[in-house]
């Protein structure tokens, strides 16, 4: 057997996207917790060195390119139109931020149903969703000429990450449901709120 294939005869994976599917594929069958990396780095052909040199852990294979994805909610929110009203501008960027190739919808629904549901994901996100909400946060602050500091910017971050979420939460628990229509549907139904700025 060539050095290129493990034991198994499956090819090695020596990329993200390789690595995460394997995961994903461990994570559903054993479950997140009684999956370990070393069990990812041997279905991957790996040693666990190379597994860290793409994931810094477990957790981060569930959250993949979520720095990079950052970077592009970043940009769409930067990219809005000033004529447009803040909170159409929060939900055009969240609505296009959370848009996936109909080919990646069954990854990203795993994705997210583990990030939802697995209480050591749960505890993780609270630090990657802190970054989500300061870039709505800074950008509201941004439209409002307030410091991001301020009870008004940290109330309009704070809760269109509730509404993301609570959107994720009902595509979840309904196959037929379209994500963009959902998160639409909640930043409009919160933007009512906001109907004043």
């Amino acid at each position: 057997m060539g050095s290129t294939e493990t034991v198994m005869g499956r090819p090695r994976a020596t990329s993200r996207p390789a690595l995460e599917r394997l995961g994903f594929e461990l994570f559903a069958r054993r479950g997140f917790d009684r999956t370990t990396v070393d069990d990812i780095a041997d279905a991957a052909g790996i040693g666990r060195r190379t597994f860290f040199r793409y994931f810094a852990s477990k957790n981060d294979l569930v959250w993949g390119d979520f720095e990079e994805q950052l970077v592009r909610l970043e940009t769409l929110l930067a990219a809005a139109d000033p004529q447009t009203p803040m909170m159409d501008a929060v939900r055009e960027a969240v609505v296009e931020f959370n848009r996936f190739d109909p080919a990646v919808v069954p990854w990203h629904r795993q994705r997210m149903t583990l990030i939802l549901e697995v209480p050591t994901l749960k505890a993780d996100s609270a630090v990657r969703y802190a970054s989500w909400r300061a870039l709505v946060t800074e950008f509201a602050a941004r439209r409002l000429g307030l410091p991001a500091t301020d009870l008004l910017p940290r109330l309009i971050g704070g809760t269109v990450l509730a509404a993301c979420v609570a959107a994720y939460e009902q595509w979840l628990t309904d196959e037929d449901a379209d994500l963009s229509d959902l998160l639409s549907t909640s930043i409009s139904q919160l933007a009512a709120g906001y109907a004043h700025l």
